[in-house]
């Protein structure tokens, strides 16, 4: 007699130990990073050039309290041998001091305003965000040191001088002896910027990861 011939056993589902995967979320690429949104980059551009032009055409509000606030230094003309000189009134004043520092003082105030303000428009913040900060506040100090000089008094102190008369008291050009100055509404835009978002800038979401799979 021959052994009766068994049926080989059926193969074993391993299908309710298996983990099956989620499909990949919308906007990921297949090797596992996250594709660039076109269209949300494009309006971060647009946003970060309305942006800079706004900084920079608020520089001219700063030139003009600069020209206001800022101490004018007086200078006093005198024809020495049919020759002009002028000469500080004052030498031991600090006046020339105080132009530099009232810009510097504007310089700050408009940095902190302007990042609060960006901040509050654009929350979720951006590169270009960030870099239109930091240019249009450079563009904006630019164009208010140079719009302070036009207002201020005549920079040819020579001529200015023989219009007045010799010993007459008259105010030197507006004029900005640090040029590091320029950099307060930069950088204090940056900075402001930066803590604001660090202090209130909304958070990244956890990771979420896929259920540990149960061995039944």
């Amino acid at each position: 007699m021959t052994a009766p011939l068994t049926p080989p056993p059926p193969p074993h589902d391993d299908s309710s130990h298996q983990v099956r995967q989620a499909p990949p979320p919308a906007g990921a690429s297949e090797g596992g990073g996250y594709e660039q949104d076109g269209p949300g980059m494009r309006a971060e551009i647009r946003s970060a050039a309305v942006i800079t032009v706004a900084l920079a055409l608020g520089g001219v509000l700063l030139g003009l309290l600069w020209w206001w606030l800022a101490p004018h230094v007086p200078l006093v003309g005198d024809e020495i041998a049919k020759s002009w000189v002028v000469y500080f009134k004052d030498t031991e004043g600090e006046q020339a001091v105080g132009v530099d520092g009232t810009f510097t003082l504007l310089g700050l105030a408009f940095g902190l305003v302007s990042a609060v303000v960006v901040f509050l428009l654009r929350r979720q913040g951006g590169v270009p965000v960030v870099v239109a900060l930091g240019l249009g506040g450079l563009l904006g100090s630019l164009l208010a040191w140079r719009l302070g000089m036009w207002l201020g008094p005549e920079s040819d102190v020579l001529a200015h001088a023989r219009a007045v008369g010799k010993g007459v008291t008259f105010s030197a050009p507006l004029r900005l002896s640090a040029k590091g100055a320029l950099l307060a509404w930069p950088l204090a835009g940056l900075l402001a910027h930066l803590g604001l978002t660090a202090l209130f800038g909304p958070r990244d979401p956890e990771p979420e990861y896929p259920p540990y799979p149960q061995v039944q």
